[in-house]
């Protein structure tokens, strides 16, 4: 839904509210026209029925708004006496129109002194546990939110297992666009399987402003763009369902281009403008790398515990192997008795891989040396012609076009490119795009297969681990990983755990509490 529509259904909602409440208004001493000013009679509406003014702030918060409305309902009607629990069934399943109903026909009496406390536990519970899922859900869309390392495509960077906290606030939130949908989880809700949203009505693409511009080796957190051809990967029907931006399933990546950039591999290292790309410290390249034996055995957890190879990294034939490794790792390893030469394993140069971006097949391009490509800023013009109108096409039709509203078509012939059936020799691009590469170079499904990030995808910086576990370590103990534990994920030298200087902080107010509770007493 664009803004204009949006609007006229914020104005068919003010007549709603107005045809069903006027009476409610005059009998609880108010005015009937008090019922129909947008804002200001939800700020009456907070007095009639005894609740805080900045209430009226969570009905216009994105998904917030979706949890406050039934409350709203529920609360107009007890205020004028209706307390069964027949009353609060039928104003939620009618959709708040029950109100209707009270408001014509039912000869009722505004209560001014309402008791506001739950007149049983389990109402109070309910209360308790319903501004929690508010509260919670504010951090979680808004500021920050927990993620999950699932892949190694970020190995030894970010580890599988890392457990993160997304900052939301530092690129800016992105407020939500799907209207309705079940709060505090992605796509899907757990235990059932089945969606978590209704794909209509969409709001239009907003996004806070933040204290930070993404930087070129920024690690970030984005919506997987292509999102949208594939089922559920927890649905076994084999339905397609198309994915609002925002439930597009969650990817985290490092950022290697920013717009305006040329960028282009070569055998595998990035280069930015024609100067390599420099990786931040912390940043730790992994390449897949071919190992000539001796035929002997290798122990697997030798190899997990000295050189870092996990078992599904490590293929080995009894003669050869193919094995992930950084370069340190790899300095280390060709001096195993078994190994005879280690050979990192790069596609030539000239070498056509149709898998790539744009995947056509039409250009001499690989996973280790792709391009040079442009990076498309907002509001700069390219050129289209038709050797470049694939890299293209999907930004003008998809992310710049139907994920915004603005139907937008490409189609050539012969040497022409057209849009909407209009020839065109250039195209100003609508919106930022980035590059987004993993640091597992060969082990990572990233911008190589699939191309730009629009910055409408973008979801947020990774900026903290609170919590890493190993599965291929042995023991309960040896599978948490203390050292990156409460560690930032960003900075230069080694990550530093702050898991003591929290253990002393929790320590510090448990003592705190139970000396208030003890000299209360």
């Amino acid at each position: 839904m664009t803004f204009t529509e949006w609007f006229l259904f914020f104005l068919v909602v003010q007549v709603i509210h107005f045809a069903g409440t006027w009476k409610l208004y005059k009998k609880a001493g108010r005015q009937a026209w008090e019922a129909a000013i947008p804002v200001y009679n939800a700020v009456i509406l907070m007095k009639i029925i005894h609740r805080p003014w900045w209430w009226v702030i969570l009905l216009f918060i994105p998904v917030i708004n979706v949890i406050m409305l039934p409350v709203i309902w529920v609360e107009t009607i007890r205020s004028f006496g209706q307390n069964t629990t027949k009353d609060t069934v039928l104003v939620i399943v009618t959709l708040g129109l029950y109100i209707y109903y009270v408001n014509y026909v039912l000869d009722v009496t505004h209560i001014k002194d309402r008791d506001l406390k739950p007149p049983t536990a389990a109402g109070e519970w309910i209360s308790s546990i319903l501004f929690a899922v508010v509260a919670a859900t504010l951090v979680h869309t808004y500021v920050m939110q927990p993620y999950t390392i699932p892949t190694g495509s970020l190995e030894r960077t970010l580890l599988v297992g890392d457990f993160l906290f997304v900052s939301k606030f530092h690129y800016g939130a992105r407020t939500p666009m799907t209207a309705v949908s079940f709060p505090m989880v992605h796509d899907t809700i757990p235990v059932v399987r089945t969606k978590s949203y209704l794909s209509e009505p969409q709001y239009p693409y907003f996004r806070i402003p933040g204290f930070e511009n993404i930087e070129r080796n920024d690690l970030v957190v984005f919506s997987w763009p292509v999102d949208t051809v594939n089922a559920f990967q927890q649905y076994s029907d084999g339905k397609y369902y198309y994915k609002p931006i925002d439930k597009k399933s969650n990817y985290v990546k490092r950022c290697v281009g920013v717009p305006g950039d040329s960028l282009s591999l070569v055998d595998g290292f990035v280069y930015i403008n024609g100067k390599q790309n420099q990786l931040p410290e912390r940043a730790i390249l992994q390449f897949n790398y071919l190992v000539e034996t001796k035929g002997g055995r290798f122990n697997p957890d030798n190899l997990y515990k000295r050189y870092g190879i996990k078992p599904d990294e490590f293929r080995y034939d009894g003669q050869n192997a193919t094995a992930f490794l950084t370069a340190e790792a790899a300095e280390k390893f060709k001096n195993h008795p078994n190994v005879v030469r280690l050979e990192r394993l790069i596609m030539p140069k000239g070498t056509r891989d149709p898998r790539v971006f744009p995947n056509t097949g039409k250009l001499d391009w690989n996973i280790d040396n792709f391009g040079p490509i442009y990076i498309p800023k907002q509001g700069t013009t390219t050129p289209l012609t038709i050797d470049n109108i694939d890299l293209y096409r999907r930004l003008i039709e998809v992310y710049d076009g139907a994920e915004i509203g603005i139907p937008q078509e490409v189609t050539t012939n012969g040497t022409q490119v057209l849009i909407n059936g209009e020839v065109v020799n250039e195209y100003t691009f609508k919106q930022d795009y980035y590059w987004m590469v993993g640091d597992n170079r060969h082990n990572s499904e990233d911008a190589r297969a699939w191309g730009y990030v629009p910055a409408n995808h973008v979801v947020g910086k990774p900026v903290f681990v609170w919590f890493s576990w190993d599965t291929n370590a042995k023991g309960l103990f040896n599978k948490i990983r203390w050292e990156r534990m409460f560690t930032t994920v960003s900075g230069s030298g080694k990550p530093r755990s702050y898991l003591f200087l929290f253990l002393i902080i929790v320590a510090g107010w448990y003592a705190f509490s139970l000396y208030r509770k003890k000299k209360k007493g």
